[in-house]
């Protein structure tokens, strides 16, 4: 009966540890888009603009809130970036922050 305890307490360690990193990739992420909006928009305060970003992923579950925080954001500056282009920016950052977060850089 130990090894049955044994090793749900292995899978229940590798999720809380798998949880941990996706929640650090994400928050990386939309970091790394805050910076890449900040830029569009001309913004000289980049930084804190970017942590506006990571603290819109709060409001709900999934990316939408993130999404409609940059493109509402792009939209009253007078920038034209679709939707899709932003989902397809995620995509692409997420890679770099999942590769960033396994390096520990």
């Amino acid at each position: 009966m130990a090894s049955m305890d044994d090793r749900r307490d292995a899978f229940e360690n590798k999720f809380a540890h798998d949880e941990a990193l996706r929640f650090k990739a994400t928050a990386r992420r939309n970091r790394l888009l805050g910076l890449w909006a900040a830029d569009l928009l001309g913004r000289t305060d980049a930084d804190e603009y970017a942590k506006t970003v990571v603290m819109a992923d709060f409001e709900e579950a999934g990316d939408g809130d993130v999404i409609r925080k940059v493109k509402g954001d792009l939209d009253a500056a007078g920038r034209s970036v679709s939707e899709a282009e932003i989902r397809r920016k995620l995509d692409e950052l997420m890679a770099k922050a999942v590769a960033d977060v396994q390096t520990g850089a």
